[in-house]
């Protein structure tokens, strides 16, 4: 199943500053295979299959994990649709559109 997903890692216990971390969630998506991402202000797209998206978050947590955070909360939305296929860029194409003047 195609599913977007929005993804939002906070390491807790690491100060005010997680730019190290999410960069390092970053590097971990470029390497990832069969997704598309995109970083926005507070959090990440990420759009594939199901099983593929879903353990791509798990890899990012245990890498957090490994930098030495003891705790992360995170919140993730989840969008699928079986009617037809979407990506984040039809969505916000469909959103562009209706926004031009008439």
């Amino acid at each position: 199943m195609h599913v977007v997903v929005d993804l939002c890692v906070i390491p807790i216990g690491v100060g005010v500053s997680l730019s190290e971390y999410i960069a390092e969630i970053q590097r971990t998506l470029e390497k990832a295979a069969g997704i598309s991402f995109e970083m926005h202000a507070y959090g990440t797209n990420i759009e594939g299959e199901w099983d593929d998206v879903f353990g791509i978050v798990k890899e990012c947590h245990q890498m957090v994990h490994n930098m030495g955070v003891p705790r992360i909360a995170t919140t993730v939305k989840v969008g699928t649709r079986v009617d037809r296929r979407q990506s984040m860029n039809d969505k916000l194409r469909s959103v562009a559109e209706k926004l031009k003047p008439a």
